[in-house]
């Protein structure tokens, strides 16, 4: 009796924090548990994103990932750490329904409530064939990241666009940035990369994990 009290209130502290976490499939980590230091935001579970309401499979701030990719990521935090940064996560693991949801929006043309803000220069008509959305996406393996830098007082740092801008602006390599945005694209852009991550060219925020554990499984789990 004794030990089934002890589980409840371990239960009960844990919800208080991040909530009872659900089990998830071999391989996948609630993110806070391998390292709590990192910030979650989860922008697809809230409406601050280019659909501009919770997209489908998210459900509250919390986020899974391959447990490898969990890992590398608590070692960049370390690095960081010494420079005076820290990492804040935007998302991770991405069950393909999300994916279906963001391929539905495009076809919803009258709907351009996010366009100053995600694609300004855009017409929502190219975002799929002009490669800014994909019918299968990399986040759907567990090992892919969309992240950024937030300062010591866990403030996100100028990074040059926010999170998600459909634009050559998101490039890492786009030089019409402020100095201190392309400096810190190149303190992040490193960090990843030190710890086994690779960057994608057209978005600053985005990394997989390099030896990623699932790299031909798309997963649509939902916990």
């Amino acid at each position: 009796m004794k030990q089934v009290s002890r589980k409840i209130l371990v239960c009960v502290m844990a919800w208080l924090s991040f909530g009872c976490d659900k089990p998830l499939p071999d391989g996948f980590v609630y993110l806070h548990e391998i390292d709590p230091r990192i910030q979650v935001e989860l922008r697809y579970a809230g409406s601050d994103n280019f659909v501009g309401r919770p997209v489908d499979g998210y459900s509250g701030n919390h986020l899974i990932i391959t447990e490898p990719a969990a890992r590398a990521l608590k070692r960049v935090q370390d690095r960081l750490a010494s420079e005076g940064y820290g990492l804040k996560v935007f998302d991770a693991y991405r069950p393909q329904r999300a994916v279906d949801h963001f391929m539905r929006w495009t076809q919803e043309a009258s709907d351009t409530l996010t366009k100053s803000k995600y694609y300004p220069d855009l017409s929502k008509e190219v975002l799929v064939p002009e490669g800014y959305i994909w019918k299968k996406s990399g986040h759907s393996r567990g090992s892919t990241v969309d992240l950024t830098l937030i300062d010591q007082e866990g403030k996100e740092v100028d990074m040059g666009t926010g999170w998600d801008f459909f634009g050559p602006e998101s490039w890492p390599s786009f030089s019409g940035v402020s100095d201190s945005a392309y400096a810190h694209r190149q303190i992040l852009r490193e960090a990843m990369l030190a710890e086994g991550f690779l960057p994608l060219k057209e978005e600053w925020w985005h990394f997989t994990l390099e030896n990623e554990p699932f790299p031909n499984t798309y997963f649509n789990f939902v916990p």
